[in-house]
């Protein structure tokens, strides 16, 4: 077995220096940005990219072998998969006219920030980091507002950056890595008065999570709002992040301007088996409750033990837990991968160090807690 303090070493010379791959427990809030290669280890507990620890639902595993067969076919030979857009417009109440199929959201985001690269971004600091991040790439300038004290997206503020050269604005909610949400009322009226400005984008990865009536999407908003767009995948509540399915709604007026350009190919991007698997996993309404109730409980767990050890974590509304580790002299994640085997990330911000666990099985968290009364914060 490997001693404690070569664990990390290890990893960077076996698989990941053999697939010429890096790894960082840092750049919170952008797993998808990421690329990492993690032997599963015996006894590694991997909380770092809130990830679905559920698995993906029966049906999806049904679909994927039943699509087996056709797996030698391009998805435009493979009949029952052109109705895939229809079955999510069908699902979410909107034509199949504004749907956009990606390879992950992530992709998603990635092709946004390439369309809309002239003027500026406004988005909060800090936020999920591929949007914000590719557009920095592009050249396009990128107005990032500080969150509330609460860890809040601060809407008038962001409102009040909102210029004339102002293309985009991203609001990830609920917000990762914060985790925090955004009232219903509130962000809608946002959307209201920013659209009139420029294009509000809406980052909907973790809604499923939310109890009503904090669930609620601004795709209702789309119909009569045509500069509003929202974001979605099937890498969260549907646990098929490895699958690679995500989609953008809106306005068939603005999708029909994005279809056009770099988003011409993004669903013959998915294959065949991802398809077919979130087509079956869209309308299982079983296993995503199952998948929300089991993470509520682990989650409320987390929290209930995070305030018995006087941690002063920021109240979470997802899969994931924001907390201060202010205090921490090190590299916080470094030295949970290294002593404990635990993977989570954690980042230096203009007010210290912060880290963000993601909530796996109650066991997983047990051991997490367990853990945490061993660390000083």
């Amino acid at each position: 077995m490997l001693e404690n303090s070569s664990r990390r070493q290890w990893l960077k010379q076996t698989s990941l220096a053999t697939l010429g791959l890096s790894f960082s427990f840092r750049s919170m809030g952008n797993e998808e940005g990421l690329v990492k290669f993690i032997s599963p280890g015996k006894g590694l507990i991997n909380l770092g990219a809130n990830e679905n620890p559920y698995g993906i639902s029966p049906k999806a595993k049904q679909a994927i072998l039943d699509m087996t067969g056709e797996a030698n076919r391009y998805q435009f030979n493979v009949a029952s998969l052109q109705s895939f857009r229809k079955s999510l417009g069908d699902y979410y109440k909107v034509n199949e006219n504004q749907v956009i199929v990606t390879a992950g959201s992530g992709e998603g985001l990635a092709l946004l920030a390439r369309h809309f690269n002239k003027g500026n971004v406004v988005t909060a600091d800090i936020t999920f980091g591929i949007l914000p991040n590719t557009a920095k790439r592009l050249g396009t300038k990128v107005i990032e507002v500080p969150l509330t004290k609460e860890k809040v997206h601060d809407l008038p503020a962001m409102l009040a950056a909102v210029n004339s050269e102002t293309k985009l604005i991203y609001i990830c909610n609920p917000a990762n890595p914060t985790a925090t949400i955004l009232k219903g009322a509130a962000l809608k009226s946002f959307c209201e008065e920013a659209a009139k400005k420029a294009v509000v984008l809406i980052d909907e990865a973790y809604t499923d999570f939310l109890d009503n009536p904090e669930n609620e999407s601004m795709i209702s908003l789309i119909d009569k709002n045509p500069n509003v767009l929202v974001i979605r995948t099937f890498s969260k509540i549907h646990a098929m992040a490895g699958l690679r399915v995500g989609f953008i709604i809106g306005h068939s007026s603005l999708i029909s301007k994005l279809q056009p350009d770099y988003f011409q190919s993004s669903q013959f991007a998915v294959s065949n088996l991802s398809l077919a698997a979130a087509m079956a996993s869209l309308t299982d309404e079983q296993h995503k409750a199952m998948s929300k109730q089991k993470n509520e409980a682990a989650r409320k767990y987390t929290m209930d033990e995070m305030k018995k050890l006087g941690i002063d974590f920021i109240p979470s509304y997802t899969n994931f837990i924001f907390y201060p580790v202010k205090k921490y002299s090190g590299e916080y994640a470094s030295d949970m991968f290294d002593k404990h085997k635990i993977i989570l990330r954690s980042n230096k911000y203009a007010d210290g160090q912060w880290a963000r666990v993601s909530i796996g099985t109650l066991e997983e968290m047990k051991a997490f807690c367990s853990t945490l009364k061993s660390v000083a914060a």
